[in-house]
């Protein structure tokens, strides 16, 4: 029942598209633009359906998905989003890190993520783990690696500042570290989850834990 009210709730945010013209993925973008394909084959006429997002929002600052038929605009909406298409749906979803989610889901259930533009960064991401795969696992360990590390040693940290907090600890007590970094440190491993989380978002990976606790569904 929670996953239907989802449902009819993200089809009351989807609003008609205005017939534009796709434009092209620039070589400046992959830092603030997602654009991910997926390949239909409908009644025997192939189709391309194409999303299109900007992280930093629209000319509204408001940050939406938007949906091309074959280079034309059919539909846009806040996120999360969920287009029909043919035989299904496809739901995207952000992070603060890049895109969370962008997957074509069938009427029984299948799912599988869109294709990235090859010029994006998910598309560079894409091609690095087609053409050495090795490397590419390893990397997708790193990150994990790199995120555990930063949630283990920060959230001690993070534990004690807020029950410092003169209403919290009269009300809770205090909590003493076991861990101390010195700022640096601290901060340098801030950087290096937040590249982790990035890594992650190029390949569609996101976890409330490891990559909301940077920024603070499933992998």
């Amino acid at each position: 029942m929670f996953s239907e009210w989802k449902r009819r709730r993200a089809a009351r945010r989807v609003e008609p598209g205005d017939g534009r013209a796709l434009t092209p993925y620039r070589w400046w973008q992959p830092l603030t633009r997602a654009l991910m394909h997926l390949d239909l084959d409908t009644a025997g006429e192939p189709e391309r359906w194409s999303v299109d997002l900007r992280f930093w929002g629209d000319s509204d600052t408001a940050v939406r998905a938007h949906l091309f038929r074959d280079g034309r605009h059919t539909a846009r909406s806040k996120l999360p989003a969920e287009f029909p298409v043919p035989g299904g749906v496809i739901e995207v979803n952000a992070s603060d890190f890049g895109l969370r989610r962008c997957h074509y889901v069938t009427g029984s259930g299948d799912e599988r993520p869109l294709s990235p533009e090859p010029r994006s960064a998910e598309g560079w991401r894409a091609h690095l783990q087609r053409r050495h795969p090795v490397a590419s696992r390893v990397l997708g360990a790193v990150s994990v690696a790199v995120l555990l590390v930063s949630l283990v040693l920060g959230v001690p940290q993070l534990v004690q500042q807020v029950t410092e907090i003169p209403p919290v600890a009269e009300r809770l007590g205090t909590f003493e570290s076991p861990v101390h970094l010195p700022g640096w440190t601290n901060a340098a491993l801030v950087v290096a989850g937040i590249l982790a989380s990035v890594e992650r978002a190029l390949r569609l990976r996101y976890h409330w834990l490891l990559d909301g606790g940077v920024s603070g569904t499933e992998d």
